[in-house]
């Protein structure tokens, strides 16, 4: 039976993504907070394996990660951990958590908005906005329209690696994006545990994210990714009116 997203890949997600430029990303941020005058306090919120947590919290910025995936938090405070970093993690969905205290900031980096359904964009905009400081910021991304349709969706995509193997199975359904994912694990004494999960990305157009963001509270410019082409990510810096 298949799990829930990020259950089979919660333990090795931030390997399985190197060829994201981590480290291109964090800084990009980074430069981001700074330039837009953002406090101290944040959240990432669908922290995943915690590595922007991270990279913030080695920026100087106070900042707890928060997934709903316990297997993702799990790897995330194993990395936080190794690395020294003393980041804080919670369980918790951007739909409906509280902060103890408003943030100045938040960050969703990597399709964490594509994870949630139509039916509760405007929630999940709205808490956020609700946990900010006044003026507070937001910043997040999306897989494109074009990515989704023409990419990602209806294709097959596979990697063999040294410790990890994965297979990727996607069919197109109207505005979504229905994910079938098979990872096996190398185990210490040589064979490989199999782990089966199903995730499912919403495809939303540049338009409808702006209406809705603005419904919330906000105010917001859009950019392509990293401040490049909108062609496959678009990305979202927003302030709380």
């Amino acid at each position: 039976m298949k799990k829930s997203a990020y259950s089979a890949l919660g333990d090795v997600f931030e390997e399985l993504n190197k060829d994201c430029d981590y480290e291109k990303w964090s800084q990009y941020l980074i430069k981001k907070l700074k330039t837009l005058g953002a406090g101290e306090k944040g959240l990432d919120a669908g922290c995943g394996n915690g590595y922007f947590t991270r990279a913030l919290c080695r920026a100087g910025y106070y900042v707890k990660g928060m997934d709903l995936s316990c297997e993702m938090l799990s790897k995330a405070v194993e990395l936080a951990r190794d690395e020294g970093v003393g980041a804080e993690f919670l369980l918790g969905d951007i739909t409906d958590f509280k902060l103890n205290g408003a943030a100045d900031f938040i960050v969703a980096v990597n399709d964490c908005i594509n994870y949630i359904p139509p039916r509760k964009l405007l929630t999940a905009f709205s808490n956020v906005c609700k946990n900010l400081v006044a003026g507070g910021i937001f910043i997040f991304d999306i897989s494109s329209e074009n990515k989704l349709r023409n990419i990602i969706g209806n294709n097959m995509f596979a990697e063999d690696g040294e410790h990890v193997t994965w297979l990727w199975f996607n069919s197109l359904e109207k505005n979504r994006v229905n994910m079938d994912v098979t990872v096996f694990t190398l185990q210490d004494d040589g064979t490989y545990a199999r782990s089966d999960e199903s995730q499912t990305q919403y495809i939303y157009s540049e338009e409808k994210i702006k209406e809705t963001l603005e419904k919330s509270g906000f105010s917001v410019t859009a950019e392509g990714h990293l401040g490049g082409s909108k062609l496959e990510r678009i990305n979202f810096i927003c302030r709380k009116l």
